[in-house]
């Protein structure tokens, strides 16, 4: 596995250990469609939830989080509402959201948790 790929999976734990953490239900991981993946899908008290975990190994480019484009995010919406019509089961207000991850060689990793990214929340 190479290491850029190595860094988003580590990212990605870290986010769902957090979520968990924070009583969310996990439903689904790196949920995959013709139009791309969706990282984790959740459930919090209110919402069905999908988040885009953004991971970076330092931030001298930028925190991770900066690199979320609104088209990313009408992406993100998209694929919320393709997870949603495959899981009617699964019903009820939707959330997006974002978890960007800081991971500094020799240093505690950073989260950074965005609840409703791409709203006035």
């Amino acid at each position: 596995m190479n290491q850029r790929i190595a860094l988003g999976r580590r990212g990605e734990d870290l986010a769902l250990t957090y979520l968990e953490q924070a009583d969310y239900e996990i439903l689904d991981r790196n949920w995959r469609c013709r139009a791309g993946e969706i990282d984790i899908v959740a459930r919090d008290a209110r919402y069905l939830v999908c988040v885009e975990v953004r991971t970076r190994s330092g931030s001298g480019f930028g925190h991770p989080l900066e690199t979320l484009t609104p088209e990313k995010l009408l992406r993100m919406r998209d694929l919320a509402l393709a997870w949603r019509a495959e899981h009617p089961e699964f019903s009820g207000m939707l959330r997006l959201d974002a978890i960007g991850v800081l991971l500094p060689p020799g240093a505690e990793p950073q989260l950074r948790h965005i609840v409703g990214v791409g709203t006035n929340n």
